[in-house]
């Protein structure tokens, strides 16, 4: 039986590890090639030694937040394998802490990744994804944002980090506006708490809220929401899935 990707090729952006490594795997299980990028190129080069046995996938180290490293992205992502058919922006940073004496430093660093990043990365890419809904077998093409439950719930202690997410959400929609005749289709991920190195960049203060917040509840696994996105890009043609919100049973809000 064929696979529902076979033949594609997808680029997974924060693919090192969490949320954007279990996409490549679950991609790649569907038949996709797979172009790998984030900063760490050791983690990227030993996830491709992994996947090399069941499909081709080559490697980018790349900082999202320097635009003329993400046009080379995908200007050699494409070169290796042909075409781009699937962009999956998985990069981000989640740095939180309250809005009074906050270290500004850390919003630059959301604002720049979650947001601007994100931007580069579809400029970039939107060329080949026009170009792929025109000549493939599947006649439609894929960008799927990884937001989170923060661009649909703002908290205290998370203004800036919500202000970046809900920013993916709104720009995703009206990319979906835009493109719907031409069949590049959006979707945005909207995962809640979920076990990966996302927090762990935070101060030990934050980190300390954060554990008694969400210690007492079971928090879903990467492959939870590499699931989610995988169900978004393999409906058919006339199917355009816009949304996702993911959360544990146990998470209220």
């Amino acid at each position: 039986m064929s696979k529902k990707l076979e033949g594609t090729v997808a680029l997974v952006t924060g693919a090192s590890s969490g949320i954007g490594e279990a996409t490549a795997l679950a991609l790649a299980a569907e038949g996709a090639s797979i172009a790998l990028a984030a900063r760490r190129r050791d983690r990227l080069e030993a996830l491709a030694d992994r996947m090399k046995a069941t499909t081709t996938v080559s490697v980018h180290e790349t900082d999202v937040t320097d635009e003329s490293q993400v046009e080379a992205m995908v200007a050699n992502a494409v070169a290796e394998h042909g075409r781009l058919d699937i962009l999956i922006n998985n990069a981000g940073v989640m740095l939180l802490g309250p809005i009074e004496d906050a270290p500004t430093e850390e919003w630059r660093r959301m604002v720049n990744v979650n947001v601007l990043g994100l931007l580069y990365c579809t400029h970039a890419a939107l060329p080949h994804l026009l170009g792929a809904a025109t000549d493939s077998g599947r006649g439609v093409a894929d960008v799927v944002n990884v937001s989170s439950v923060a661009g649909r719930v703002a908290r205290r202690d998370s203004g800036v980090y919500n202000a970046t997410k809900w920013g993916v959400v709104a720009f995703t929609e009206s990319f979906r506006q835009e493109f719907t005749t031409r069949h590049v289709r959006a979707a945005v991920v909207e995962p809640g708490a979920t076990a990966t190195e996302l927090a762990f960049h935070n101060r030990k203060e934050v980190l300390e809220q954060m554990a008694k917040n969400f210690g007492g509840i079971e928090m879903m696994q990467s492959e939870d929401i590499a699931n989610a996105i995988a169900y978004a890009v393999t409906q058919p043609r006339h199917v355009s899935v816009n949304e996702i919100l993911v959360r544990p049973t146990e998470q209220e809000r």
